[in-house]
């Protein structure tokens, strides 16, 4: 099996700032693809950030320059630094990967349960 557990997240006011970690754990053979997904209430989950194993990162337009994706100092880990937040930032993140398991011949994508980020005053 394979464990996706996300950190971070709360309330914080516009413009400030919040850091989200993730850390993938199981049997873990590889991993194509790390990032963050959001959700916010009547709307559709949306990529926010993505990391290649090769560090080829990508954002959404919406939170370019302000959002940042990086490799974690442990194996297996992703963290979104989220500067200059603003209320539309609001949402559910959900930590997503492309694992391949060792148990397996091909990848698949793998979720965490989502943390909440609210921005608001």
């Amino acid at each position: 099996q394979v464990q996706l557990v996300e950190s971070g997240g709360g309330l914080v006011q516009p413009g400030g700032s919040l850091r989200l970690s993730c850390a993938a754990s199981g049997s873990i053979r590889s991993i194509n693809v790390m990032g963050w997904y959001r959700q916010a209430p009547g709307k559709q989950r949306e990529l926010v950030a993505s990391l290649t194993s090769g560090d080829i990162a990508n954002y959404a337009d919406s939170v370019k320059g302000r959002f940042t994706i990086s490799r974690g100092n442990a194996k297996n880990t992703v963290s979104l630094q989220m500067n200059s937040l603003k209320p539309e930032d609001t949402a559910v993140y959900y930590c997503n990967a492309d694992v391949r398991p060792w148990y397996d011949t091909t990848s698949r994508a793998y979720w965490g349960q989502g943390t909440q980020v609210t921005v608001s005053s």
